[in-house]
């Protein structure tokens, strides 16, 4: 399993993902980012921190 927190991000954003894998947060954060924080478009930049943040959990 992978978990993702946008708060390490988006600083005081508390939402936190978990999914199978690194594939299924992206996508899930992508869906967040753009309902919730008006990010239609993601930009590479942001992309690389949310998968530098991702964490592998049991």
């Amino acid at each position: 399993m992978k978990k993702f927190a946008c708060g390490d991000v988006v600083p005081g954003c508390d939402a936190v993902f978990t999914c199978s894998s690194d594939d299924e947060i992206l996508q899930s954060v992508a869906a967040h980012a753009a309902a919730v924080h008006g990010i239609s478009e993601v930009p590479r930049s942001l992309v690389d921190q949310v998968i530098g943040n991702i964490q592998t959990v049991a």
